[in-house]
C-alpha cells in the first residue's frame, strides 16, 4: 500500500471514529447538526446541547490543533453543520482560515470571543508573540465556565425552539465547572509552594499556573511548531536541580524527546528527576474514558501533578 493511500485511509477512519455520523441524523427529529474543532469545545457543546444536538468533533485524542490541516472530509462536515463552534485565538492554526470563510455563510463561533472583545485583560499574552493571546484558555476552569455560558447563549440563538433546554443544560454545566475550579485550587494547594513547579513539553499551562498559583515552564513555546533549543533545556536543568523539583511531565499530543533530555541532564548533574506522568494538554483522552471528558481530563492532570510533585508513587 502506498504511503499516500495509507494516510488517506487513516484520515477517513479518524473522522469516522468521532461521534455520531451527521448524515445519519434527521433534522426533523430535532437534532441540530453542530461541528466543533477540539475535544474540549465538543464536550462543552454536548453538555449544553443534550438530546437536541448531534456534535461532531474534528480533532480526536492525541491530535495537535496547532499543526492540524483540514481534510476534504472536514470541509464537508463543516459545510453540513447548522452551526460551528471552535476555540479561537489561533489555536486551530491553518483551519482558522476555513472557519473565517464559513462564518459568512453560517453561525460560526469562537467560544472565547466574548472575553476577547469585552474583557481582554483576562487573557494571557503569548510570551513569544506580544500582540497575540495564549489560546489555552480551558486550563483556567473558571474562564472556561464563562466560555460555556457564551456558547449556551449562541446555541439558544441558533435554535430558539429549544432555548429553555439549552439554558438549563448550560447552567448545570457552568455550575459543574465552577465546582471543578474550586476543587482544582484546593488540590494544588496541597503541594508545598516551593515544589509547585510544573515543567511540560510546551507552554500550554500558562492559564493553569496563573489561576492556581503554579510556577509553569514549557520547553517549547505556545505553538508546538516552535522548537526547544539546547539553551532552554540547559536552563531548565539548572532550575530543576537548584529547586530540587521531583518530577516533570510529558503531554499526550506532543513528542516526549525533549522532556526525556531534561531527565537525562538532571541525572548527569546528580539530581534524581522522574517522569511524573502524562498530561492532557491540547487534546483530551479517548472517547468513552473519564479522560475523554473535559472534567475527567482536568481531574486526571491534577491527580498526576499532585502525586508526582509531592513525591508519591
Amino acid at each position: 500500500m502506498s504511503r499516500s493511500l495509507a494516510v488517506g485511509i487513516l484520515a477517513i477512519v479518524t473522522i469516522a471514529s468521532g461521534c455520531r455520523d451527521l448524515t445519519d441524523l434527521d433534522p426533523a427529529a430535532g437534532h441540530i447538526r453542530v461541528v466543533c474543532t477540539t475535544g474540549q469545545v465538543g464536550d462543552m457543546l454536548e453538555h449544553i446541547g443534550g438530546e437536541h444536538v448531534a456534535v461532531r468533533t474534528l480533532m480526536g485524542p492525541g491530535v495537535d490543533p496547532h499543526l492540524y490541516k483540514a481534510t476534504p472530509g472536514d470541509i464537508r462536515l463543516l459545510k453540513s453543520a447548522k452551526a460551528i463552534f471552535y476555540n479561537g485565538l489561533h489555536l486551530e492554526g491553518r483551519l482558522a482560515e476555513v472557519l473565517e470563510k464559513l462564518s459568512d455563510r453560517k453561525p460560526t463561533y469562537a467560544v472565547i470571543a466574548e472575553i476577547e472583545h469585552s474583557a481582554p485583560e483576562r487573557l494571557r499574552h503569548a510570551p513569544e508573540f506580544p500582540t497575540s493571546y495564549d489560546p489555552h484558555v480551558w486550563f483556567d476552569v473558571g474562564l472556561w465556565a464563562d466560555c460555556a455560558d457564551y456558547a449556551t447563549r449562541k446555541l439558544m440563538e441558533v435554535d430558539p425552539a429549544h432555548a429553555a433546554d439549552y439554558r438549563r443544560n448550560g447552567d448545570a454545566y457552568v455550575a459543574t465547572l465552577r465546582a471543578l475550579d474550586q476543587e482544582t485550587r484546593r488540590r494544588l494547594a496541597e503541594i508545598p509552594r516551593s515544589q509547585r513547579v510544573l515543567v511540560t513539553a510546551h507552554d500550554a499551562f500558562g492559564y493553569f499556573g496563573r489561576a492556581y498559583d503554579v510556577e509553569v515552564h514549557g520547553l517549547q513555546g505556545i505553538s508546538t511548531a516552535d522548537e526547544a533549543d539546547l539553551g532552554a533545556i540547559n536552563d531548565l536543568v539548572r532550575l530543576l536541580v537548584e529547586r530540587h523539583v521531583k518530577a516533570v511531565f510529558i503531554e499526550t499530543s506532543v513528542p516526549s524527546k525533549n522532556i526525556r533530555s531534561l531527565i537525562q541532564g538532571c541525572e548527569a548533574a546528580g539530581h534524581p528527576l522522574v517522569l511524573g506522568g502524562e498530561l492532557y494538554s491540547d487534546a483530551m483522552g479517548a472517547v468513552g474514558t473519564p479522560e475523554g471528558t473535559f472534567t475527567g481530563m482536568i481531574k486526571h492532570n491534577v491527580d498526576q501533578i499532585v502525586r508526582a510533585l509531592q513525591g508519591g508513587s
